[in-house]
């Protein structure tokens, strides 16, 4: 009897880990996706909100200071006159912005000398009301030290604001502020304003270019005319304005371009 009941004790068979091992690497898979899934959505969240909140905090309080600096400071800005040498090195720009290397230094641009010194602060305030666009302007178009702030940036060597030839800005579209994301909505008519410390600028818009190739340097000339599409643009000397950004959204393949004219200065 004894015999009978130690033969009738059960065998284990482990098959247990034959049958969890699909499941723990499916398990393990599906843990890699879920992250993977988060890290993406926390970076996309910083770089479409983020970094807009950022940016427009900074140039929001840099208006500010302008504004500020300049009620306390009722006197004219000197002239300004460049020191003789070659021009420091734009910064790398990064996929979305417009960039200095796509717009090079133009041939036969005049040397003005009212600019703002060479790696200087924002010294101008933007305004374009069709838009509710207010914004601070720096020289220059590098990555980190205007566009990433929410800045609008001023091409080297072309005019300063108020002055005969083509006051050239650039911004971004997307993320960082984007300041620009709306200049598509600019018509002709559409009244934009630049204060500096010796007085106010107002341009009225004249055309719009909705798109043209990044190396379309002929837009930012002193009389803007496009190399690609000859037909948008200026044949005569004048005070205009450029604006310049990315299009479509969300991409650099194209260069919106928006002019207008010097209609008068208060």
């Amino acid at each position: 009897m004894r015999d009978r009941v130690r033969t009738r004790v059960p065998v284990v068979v482990q098959t247990s880990g034959v049958r969890a091992g699909p499941a723990r690497v499916l398990w393990v898979c599906a843990e890699a996706v879920v992250t993977c899934g988060v890290v993406i959505l926390l970076l996309v969240v910083h770089q479409l909100w983020w970094t807009n909140q950022q940016a427009r905090a900074e140039a929001t309080e840099q208006v500010r200071a302008l504004e500020r600096e300049w009620e306390g400071s009722p006197d004219a800005w000197p002239e300004v006159r460049p020191e003789a040498g070659p021009e420091p090195a734009p910064e790398e720009p990064a996929a979305g912005e417009p960039s200095a290397a796509a717009s090079p230094p133009v041939a036969g641009a005049p040397d003005d000398r009212s600019a703002p010194p060479a790696g200087s602060a924002a010294y101008a305030v933007l305004r374009i009301p069709r838009i509710g666009l207010t914004a601070p302007v720096a020289r220059g178009i590098g990555k980190r030290s205007v566009l990433d702030r929410g800045y609008v940036g001023h091409y080297p060597r072309t005019a300063a604001p108020g002055r005969p030839g083509n006051f050239a800005l650039a911004g971004h579209r997307n993320t960082h502020g984007e300041p620009f994301r709306y200049i598509n909505r600019l018509r002709a008519g559409d009244e934009i304003t630049v204060r500096t410390r010796e007085r106010e600028y107002v341009y009225r818009v004249d055309q719009v270019l909705p798109r043209t190739a990044p190396r379309d340097t002929g837009v930012i000339a002193p009389v803007p005319r496009s190399l690609v599409k000859p037909s948008y643009g200026y044949s005569s000397p004048g005070s205009y304005l450029t604006l310049t950004t990315c299009t479509p959204e969300f991409s650099s393949t194209y260069r919106l371009i928006v002019w207008a004219k010097l209609v008068r200065s208060e």
